[in-house]
């Protein structure tokens, strides 16, 4: 998994964790609902800015985005 799709992953998961909408997200972080979307879908690779400005919104620390879990064998 290449690191776009690492952090789609991670940005879904802990955005549903938070029990967060896209839109309320994108509100929090100033950024739009159909950038986050495609974020979320791996379609646009987010900026180290915009990396911030999500996790600041979710109160994660940015590398938490960029994590790859350890997949189940």
């Amino acid at each position: 998994m290449d690191l776009k799709e690492v952090m789609a992953v991670n940005l879904r998961r802990l955005r549903h964790d938070k029990q967060m909408t896209q839109e309320e997200l994108a509100d929090q972080s100033g950024l739009s609902a159909r950038y986050i979307g495609a974020i979320e879908r791996a379609d646009v690779s987010a900026s180290v800015t915009v990396l911030g400005q999500i996790a600041e919104a979710l109160g994660i620390e940015p590398g938490e985005l960029l994590k790859e879990l350890a997949r189940v064998r």
